[in-house]
């Protein structure tokens, strides 16, 4: 979270050790510039606000940064710190700070941009910088911190105006939690879904292919299948049903929707045959509605309707947001759109829900929050106020009744309703925006889509559109962070490697294989010349669950000896025990 650095102590209002920490970032950000101004005197000062771990600043520099530079940036730091300098906060008229930062030109659009005919000042040691306030005393109060990292900013969020480098720093108040946080930030790079997928052989993100368009590979597409086919039969379960509307829809479609002068900065440009515009599918729900009316008209005693899909979705995301899995622009949503009267919203509402924690229960990710996304003043939202309050009064009276908490966040709404957004914790405790329950009063009545009443007469149907695991490589990517590469034995591509010991004992490892195929368990044998170690070590490096190591007792018995990739030794195995054991273990998704 960047916490503004212009808001006052009355617009944050935090307890006193949040209040401690964020002065203490704050000041350290603006130590930071003054650093980099006794570096570099060329540069120009952008912004420096606090963020949830330390702080950064937005600078234009003459050069390049390298992180060779971050050592005397922090030393420099370092010395303002130990000088023990105030923080001296003042207030002087526009005009005098224009003349004080007559050389600074991101200072001069912000003073201008501010409310009132004062503005804000602080001055320590050599610097003179724009603020609101909240420093700490003085710079030996500052925390311990340490400059991490470096990273290209555009001024004000906006790609047509200049890039500016950023200089990340992270700050905490003592030594001992800034060490955990650095160990943190180890262990979250140990488990970088981009490094291990290439490591484990799951995926690949190459130019030859392009940005954002990742490949799989036969262990990365049988953790796909696995991942679809188990939400598929628990979504089967609880009476969803699965279609299928294909890639490519007519332009005039999502024109109708809303999706064209709402969504379509991130569709792909248009393909044109003759009269007809065409558009690569970035979304589901105009598609499941025109398949509804093609099924004709419904009674309400037909109702709910509930279309599934995995889709292949086509997103033309800005190329400096794509990222590993996790922001991609080809994706494969498990969509779905319920048809339902308005009666029926917390009915169903509370079935979405009854799936979502079933699914999120099975992956472990049991800890999660709850944020209603509502309308905002500002951005693209439909305008039909009478349907909004009437939407987000029923997701309210459903997330009620169904006893679960949630917090508002206005703004974070779809363009045409509201919706309850599942914020899961993974292993690290890294949040992620995985499901999603929206309620949709509008797109329904674009497009014409009703129901015959109980009266006789035609109604519109509510939408609601829910998401278990949203995008199939986005949720990839989390899981195989969470899991540090080492999925469970339901989820894991390789389930088993039989290691021969040697050459002689190669024809009894391809029986336990087929024994193991047969009993629908995914197996291999290596038949390397590497010695029984080396192939062991090599298996647990591939995150494999069982170490399966046959030579001539095991031959004779039947059996194997049964490693684990924790080191484990579980000692000689009849492959009766060990199938059961393992189809105990995939039964329950241990």
């Amino acid at each position: 979270m960047v916490v503004d650095a212009a808001l006052t102590a009355d617009e944050f209002s935090v307890g006193p050790e949040e209040d401690r920490l964020y002065r203490m970032r704050h000041s350290a950000a603006h130590i930071l510039a003054q650093a980099m101004a006794e570096l570099m005197p060329e540069a120009k000062l952008a912004i420096g606000p606090p963020i949830e771990t330390g702080f950064y600043y937005d600078f234009l520099l003459p050069r390049p940064l390298t992180p060779d530079d971050l050592p005397a940036l922090e030393a420099r730091m370092r010395e303002v710190v130990a000088a023990d300098v105030p923080f001296a906060e003042s207030r002087v008229p526009k005009d005098e700070a224009r003349r004080l930062f007559a050389d600074q030109p991101f200072k001069l659009e912000l003073i201008d941009s501010f409310d009132g005919e004062e503005v804000g000042l602080c001055r320590h040691d050599a610097l003179l910088d724009l603020c609101r306030g909240r420093h700490v005393e003085r710079s030996g109060e500052v925390g311990a911190f340490k400059l991490m990292n470096i990273a290209g900013a555009y001024w004000r969020g906006d790609e047509h105006r200049p890039q500016l480098t950023r200089v990340y720093g992270a700050l905490f108040a003592t030594p001992e939690e800034l060490a955990a946080y650095e160990h943190h930030l180890e262990e979250a790079r140990a488990r970088d879904h981009r490094r291990l997928g290439r490591e484990l052989g799951l995926f690949y993100l190459t130019d030859e292919i392009g940005p954002g368009l990742p490949i799989f590979s036969p262990k990365g597409e049988m953790v796909r299948h696995l991942m679809e086919t188990f939400v598929r039969d628990t979504q089967t379960k609880y009476g969803f049903q699965h279609v299928w509307t294909g890639h490519l829809v007519r332009e005039a479609l999502y024109r109708k929707s809303g999706h064209y002068d709402n969504y379509g900065d991130v569709m792909f440009p248009a393909m044109v045959d003759g009269d007809n515009v065409f558009r690569l599918k970035p979304m589901n729900c105009p598609s499941h509605m025109t398949l509804y009316k093609e099924m004709g008209v419904r009674s309400y005693r037909e109702l709910p309707l509930r279309f599934s899909e995995f889709a292949t979705l086509y997103r033309y995301e800005a190329s400096g947001a794509i990222g590993g899995l996790t922001r991609v622009r080809s994706l494969t949503q498990d969509d779905c759109h319920v048809f339902c009267t308005p009666e029926q919203i917390e009915s169903e509402f509370t079935r979405c829900l009854e799936l979502i924690r079933e699914v999120l229960t099975a992956y472990g990710l049991t800890e999660y929050r709850v944020q209603l996304s509502l309308k905002g003043e500002e951005g693209k939202f439909v305008d039909d106020p009478w349907k909004w309050e009437t939407a987000t009064q029923a997701l309210r009276s459903a997330l009620n009744a169904n006893g679960v908490a949630y917090e508002s966040v206005a703004g974070e709404a779809a363009f045409y309703g509201p919706k309850a957004d599942f914020m899961a914790k993974d292993a690290l405790g890294r949040e992620w925006q995985l499901s999603t329950i929206q309620i949709d009063f509008i797109q329904p009545a674009r497009l014409g889509v009703e129901y015959i009443g109980e009266d006789g007469h035609a109604h519109t149907p509510v939408l609601i559109h829910r998401a278990v695991t949203g995008s199939t490589e986005r949720f990839l990517g989390v899981l195989i962070e969470h899991y540090g590469g080492a999925f469970p034995l339901w989820l894991a591509p390789v389930q088993a490697i039989v290691i021969p010991i040697a050459d002689r004992h190669n024809n009894y490892a391809e029986q336990v294989l087929r024994r193991l195929n047969e009993a629908g368990l995914r197996a291999e044998v290596d038949q390397r010349t590497e010695r029984m170690n080396a192939k062991i070590r090599d298996a647990q490096l591939q995150k494999v669950p069982y170490m399966l190591v046959v030579g001539d007792r095991e031959a004779e018995a039947e059996a194997v000896a049964v490693r684990l990739r924790s080191n484990e030794n579980l000692g000689a195995m009849s492959l009766a025990e060990l199938v059961a054991r393992m189809h105990d273990e995939v039964a329950r998704r241990a």
